[in-house]
């Protein structure tokens, strides 16, 4: 998902003015006396706090750089090129190994124990279907299976989120092949293929709805390529995934990605009552774009201000992927043999200071930087819980990017041992008096996701 610049005019956009919005918003919206969901997870009752099981049944190069290093072969970036360049069983039995050591059920265990409650699983369509000439391995859909087993039984829930689509919906490795430009588009066969797997996952956990109570039916489209082709074909899509997986009222959540437009691009689309239980996922990150550029309490402003933009959606918002980093320096973040924006060694971009010490293991971080995490990660968690149903970060395991793993952060202390709790109290309180009567009437937080009704 991270291949390249993103033109994105959401991403880019910086609040006009600091709205502080505390604790007393969040439980005044979740208050009211609102139905609960017949089946699975009460979303817009209970905030629900995860993370994302990234580079598991995805391959993604900077979760786990050395299944690529170990190649040999500089032309391996992908999962595509994994099965591709390599000899068949050679390919099957280092995947299935990885399958089955990166995440096990003691994640799960210590998932549940950090407060956290939901998971989101990233899963590509090459799981369900794979045509000739296409080199993917399947193999992925057991393990999805069995971690359903332990999410229920650690009391987890899960989105099962789409990540990869037939001819990439985005050019990023995290879609499984990356390209110089999207192709899922331009080709209706790619589109009916992606239709008939979301069939197929709604089909497959049709009987763990208890666990299983979201479905996100395409990750991070690239919205801003193509003109308007993409977003036309994505809005039909959505349209056509909402059918499928929206069978009855207790049928999952359907959790659709904003495809980087703004909450005024989405306004009155799948909203009550023609359409029930939808949420827009937003994914927040200030580092593939000039953001990169802001020290580090520009920063912290710029997550705390996000409630006035995040409350302006119809739907109810999940921040679905963010991480504590405030730098893109991690291995093969911007791909494979790609550099990073902060050193200057990505194409084009401009050198802001040296990686050293911003990234690898927690080992090697200062206090100063640890410390800065903490208020990072407390900065934008309060954020998102004033206006969000809830929040994923990305990710919980990496081999060796301890600045984007949340069990690292757990381990080394820049994220508190239980998710409710934050160290930074106070950390976008502005000074301001609180508004929260103006805020509501300013931001219209009249949300719809069940039956019509205003669920934070």
């Amino acid at each position: 998902m991270f291949t390249g610049p993103c033109s994105c005019p959401f991403v880019e956009a910086t609040a006009t003015s600091m709205i502080s919005l505390k604790a007393l918003l969040a439980g005044t919206l979740l208050a009211i006396g609102l139905p609960l969901r017949s089946a699975g997870f009460p979303y817009g009752h209970q905030k629900f706090r995860g993370v994302n099981l990234a580079g598991w049944l995805v391959l993604e190069p900077w979760i786990t750089p050395s299944l690529f290093d170990n190649t040999g072969d500089d032309g391996i970036v992908d999962e595509w090129t994994f099965a591709q360049y390599q000899d068949h069983n050679t390919t099957v039995s280092t995947l299935q190994n990885h399958w089955d050591t990166f995440i096990t059920e003691q994640d799960f265990v210590d998932i549940a124990n950090a407060g956290l409650n939901l998971v989101r699983i990233p899963i590509g369509y090459w799981a369900f279907d794979v045509k000739p000439g296409e080199p993917y391995i399947s193999g992925q859909l057991p393990y999805l299976q069995k971690a359903v087993g332990w999410a229920r039984d650690n009391g987890l829930q899960i989105i099962v989120d789409l990540h990869g689509a037939p001819g990439s919906q985005n050019g990023y490795d995290s879609s499984g092949q990356r390209l110089p430009a999207p192709l899922w588009h331009t080709n209706q066969t790619n589109i009916e293929r992606t239709k008939a797997v979301i069939q197929n996952i709604t089909d497959t956990f049709s009987h763990d709805k208890d666990v299983v109570s979201a479905i996100e039916p395409l990750n991070d489209p690239a919205g801003y390529y193509s003109g308007g082709a993409m977003l036309e074909a994505v809005r039909q899509y959505y349209q056509d995934s909402y059918a499928s997986i929206h069978q009855s009222s207790s049928s999952p959540l359907v959790v659709l990605h904003d495809a980087s437009q703004s909450p005024a691009y989405w306004r009155g689309f799948e909203t009550p009552p023609s359409e029930e239980d939808v949420a827009m996922d937003t994914h927040s990150y200030q580092i593939f774009n000039s953001q990169i550029n802001n020290a580090f309490d520009q920063h912290v402003r710029t997550a705390c201000q996000m409630p006035s933009t995040l409350s302006q959606y119809a739907l109810w918002v999940i921040v679905g992927e963010w991480t504590p980093s405030y730098t893109d320096c991690a291995k093969y973040l911007n791909g494979r043999g790609v550099g990073a924006r902060y050193d200057g060694s990505y194409p084009g971009s401009k050198h802001i200071g040296s990686c050293d010490g911003f990234t690898g293991s927690g080992d090697t971080f200062s206090q100063e930087y640890i410390t800065n995490m903490a208020k990072y990660w407390d900065a934008q968690t309060t954020a998102f819980e004033n206006v969000t149903i809830g929040w994923i970060q990305r990710t919980w395991k990496t081999e060796s990017a301890d600045e984007w793993s949340y069990q690292a952060g757990l381990k080394y202390g820049w994220i508190p041992q239980n998710a409710s709790q934050h160290t930074y109290t106070a950390i976008c309180d502005d000074g301001q008096d609180e508004i929260v009567s103006a805020t509501l009437a300013s931001h219209n937080l009249t949300h719809h996701g069940h039956k019509g009704t205003v669920r934070h």
